[in-house]
């Protein structure tokens, strides 16, 4: 699956003959055409250029090429890639701008722009399509939906707690077993870590290290699964909860327990409350209980209800009840950007801090999206043909929001209008938030995650 010249669809390999004579550029773009949210958070370029247009092909990929597109009964242009792996020692020679990862970009607006450098290669611009596509919307729209649920839950937190310090950690990513491949969990699993500190998904980890020098983008903690609670038996409820103290409990310390293996509120009354109360009080630390079944609007107020009641609380200064240090809850069943809103909003109407509370995240934050979330796409603009530069668009008459951008573009940006996509030739004085990244191989703009973080939090 290393093959670049493969990493695309099967049409694409009969493109090279299809464009007019004497075509010798091609300039695309990508964009959000709109979608569920008004705006997205560009991630995940980045990665691309490394892990796979950092890399030339080889005469090794030419002759497999060759061998699948034949037999797979498309064309193959072989004396195209010959003449990149010749002149241009197997790197593509296009070059790619795009706005500055962490950027919260309005949808409508070029995000990304590519357009071969050699006048024989006019074919590849649009060629590379599929695999940079699929690089950027994803990623993109996974950092989008966790912005969304930053947003909600920061708004929650300044309404009903006294400080926002927790925030980072308010939306943990359980969503690595949900995915379709490690790659999209790694990809984004990063794209979370934009916006928040919480992950067990130790490939975005890796990935934020290995394409955004993150030396840790995340963290996580010790935390109980049904199988370490219920190979106790329901008989050794108590003594699995106190072997999780035993084990992980300490001064400063954080452990999450999984309290519904056979009756929540047996657990939260009777042991929690009960039998272990002393010790989770005089731990040090920090027990996380964490339900996972029922319905989250009412299974997460009431635990919280019933945990005050042998925990206490106390009013902060905005009139929310907010358990001691030693216990909060997490809710990780069924939750999702609208669940997160739906919870908060009847913890606000029972008095209860969003404090109390963080949340996991799984498919709804890794895998339930696609494409069409934020209606992604990569268009040709402009073609030059025999030096002379001519729009390329589309406006169907059938469907007026599929309608292209022309012409070579840029993207501008101020404090009244925020950001515009103009005609490259419009530009004028007038600075071009597009940046060159990437050139004929060479990536020529690198940004830390840290920077990347820090764009987004801005945004």
């Amino acid at each position: 699956m290393r093959n670049l010249i493969l990493n695309t669809d099967s049409y694409k390999t009969s493109h090279f003959l299809q464009y007019p004579p004497g075509a010798e550029y091609v300039s695309s773009y990508i964009e959000s055409r709109g979608g569920v949210y008004p705006a997205t958070l560009f991630f995940g370029l980045q990665a691309f250029l490394k892990e796979y247009l950092s890399r030339p092909i080889d005469i090794v990929d030419i002759e497999e090429a060759e061998s699948v597109c034949l037999a797979h009964g498309v064309p193959f242009n072989r004396s195209g890639w010959e003449y990149i792996l010749r002149t241009h020692q197997g790197y593509l020679p296009i070059e790619i701008e795009a706005v500055p990862e962490g950027t919260l970009l309005p949808t409508g607006n070029v995000m990304v722009q590519v357009i071969n450098t050699d006048p024989q290669c006019a074919w590849l611009t649009s060629y590379v399509e599929t695999a940079l596509l699929r690089a950027v919307w994803y990623p993109t729209t996974v950092a989008t939906v966790s912005r969304l649920c930053r947003d909600t839950i920061q708004r929650y937190l300044q309404e009903t707690a006294d400080t926002t310090d927790g925030l980072s950690f308010k939306l943990h990513d359980f969503g690595s077993r949900g995915v379709s491949s490690e790659e999209s969990a790694a990809l984004g699993g990063a794209a979370h870590l934009v916006n928040f500190m919480g992950t067990d998904t130790l490939s975005g980890i890796l990935a934020a290290r290995r394409y955004y020098s993150a030396d840790m983008a995340g963290f996580s903690i010790p935390a109980a699964e049904h199988s370490t609670i219920t190979s106790w038996g329901q008989e050794g409820e108590t003594d699995a909860y106190a072997n999780m103290l035993d084990q992980f409990s300490g001064d400063g310390r954080i452990v999450a327990v999984v309290s519904d293996s056979w009756d929540l509120w047996h657990a939260i009354d009777d042991i929690w409350g009960g039998e272990l109360k002393a010790r989770v009080e005089q731990s040090g630390g920090t027990l996380v209980v964490r339900p996972d079944s029922g319905e989250p609007t009412e299974v997460v107020p009431e635990a919280i209800e019933r945990l005050m009641t042998h925990f206490g609380y106390r009013v902060n200064s905005k009139g929310y009840r907010v358990l001691p240090d030693c216990i909060r809850l997490i809710q990780g069943d069924g939750v999702d950007a609208e669940s997160i809103e739906a919870i908060l909003a009847i913890m606000k109407q029972r008095e209860l801090s969003a404090d109390n509370i963080a949340f996991g995240m799984g498919g709804a934050l890794l895998q339930k999206l696609n494409r069409d979330t934020q209606k992604f796409a990569m268009k040709a603009s402009a073609i030059c043909i025999n030096g002379q530069w001519h729009d390329v668009y589309k406006d169907p008459v059938t469907d007026p929001g599929k309608r292209s951008k022309r012409g070579r573009l840029a993207l501008i940006h101020d404090d009244i209008q925020g950001y515009q996509t103009i005609r490259a030739d419009e530009l004028g004085t007038r600075a071009n938030q597009l940046m060159t990244v990437f050139r004929n191989g060479k990536i020529l703009k690198e940004w830390t995650f840290e920077e990347v973080r820090q764009r987004a939090t801005q945004g």
